[in-house]
């Protein structure tokens, strides 16, 4: 059984040199964009996200995830017919394409043999002694629009082999943080205890890979007094037996009921999603008995 000292050592992020390491990292991301002379008169936004922004990254994790944003057009759509109509067209040198190639150009001169834009959406940068593995994610901006003058702004993403994906990085960010105020810091601690518990249980061979993004999202929609007990013993049962309770049977119709991302900006759970209720569940009931918690 998994002792309260085990469990409260698993609650820090990744340690201090692998955060001197990623922190290195993003600087010479930033330094290799703003030394293309291509760029330098383009409006871009560079800024971390996943778990290393969202402080929720453990060890086995420590790669950085830096988005490059350009922000010369914005890409828009309207949550409803009629809600925002001076769109105008863009019709400008920084297509997606170009964007991506930019890019590609800069990180290699600045780090040479050492890119691999062969990706679908991010360019990696192979670590170092001196830094880590970084994903490096061209992107424009994006908004989603219910007025006029309200929306949502986030990302979006181009594949290389077609379609888009649109996310909200600082929606995440802003909503863990204060997730994380509300409940003693003891939001994020579970999520790096949980994320742990399933590293352990793949290299073991007990239970597959999921993307931690989802076990990040699972604990998010844990209710907050779940985050209010004296013992991590007993917060992380706590959450676990939720998640495994709530996710039964199939995904409600009221709006109100559906669990969501951390964004809260999309449903967590839907048609073209990369995992299901089932896979929530499985989670809960594998680190439940890899913990050895007991009976329910």
């Amino acid at each position: 059984m998994a002792t309260e000292e085990q469990l409260s050592g698993w609650t820090g992020p990744s340690s201090a040199t692998e955060q001197d390491k990623q922190d290195r990292t993003e600087r010479m991301i930033r330094q290799a964009v703003d030394e293309h002379a291509a760029f330098d008169t383009v409006d871009l936004t560079i800024f971390p996200k996943g778990s290393y922004a969202n402080n929720t990254n453990v060890r086995v994790e420590s790669d950085v995830d830096v988005a490059v944003e350009c922000c010369e057009c914005i890409y828009w759509e309207e949550a409803e017919q009629g809600s925002h109509s001076d769109y105008i067209p863009y019709d400008g040198p920084w297509t997606p394409n170009r964007l991506r190639s930019e890019l590609v150009s800069a990180l290699k001169s600045r780090f040479p043999g050492q890119v691999d834009s062969s990706g679908k959406v991010a360019i990696e940068v192979h670590s170092s002694s001196a830094r880590i593995n970084a994903d490096v994610v061209p992107c424009f901006t994006y908004r989603r629009y219910f007025s006029s003058s309200n929306y949502w702004e986030g990302t979006k993403i181009f594949r290389t082999e077609g379609g888009s994906i649109v996310n909200y990085p600082k929606q995440q960010l802003s909503n863990g943080r204060a997730k994380n105020n509300r409940t003693n810091y003891a939001y994020k601690k579970t999520v790096r205890i949980l994320k742990r518990v399933q590293y352990s249980m793949v290299g073991d061979g007990t239970f597959r890979e999921l993307p931690s993004y989802f076990i990040e999202c699972l604990v998010y929609n844990c209710p907050d007094e779940t985050f209010s007990h004296n013992s991590w013993t007993t917060i992380v049962s706590q959450a676990l037996f939720h998640i495994w309770d709530s996710l039964k049977g199939d995904e409600p119709s009221e709006s109100s009921s559906r669990w969501v991302e951390a964004n809260e900006c999309f449903y967590l759970f839907h048609n073209g999603q990369d995992w299901t209720r089932a896979d929530g569940r499985d989670f809960a009931k594998a680190a439940w008995n890899y913990l050895q918690l007991g009976n329910a």
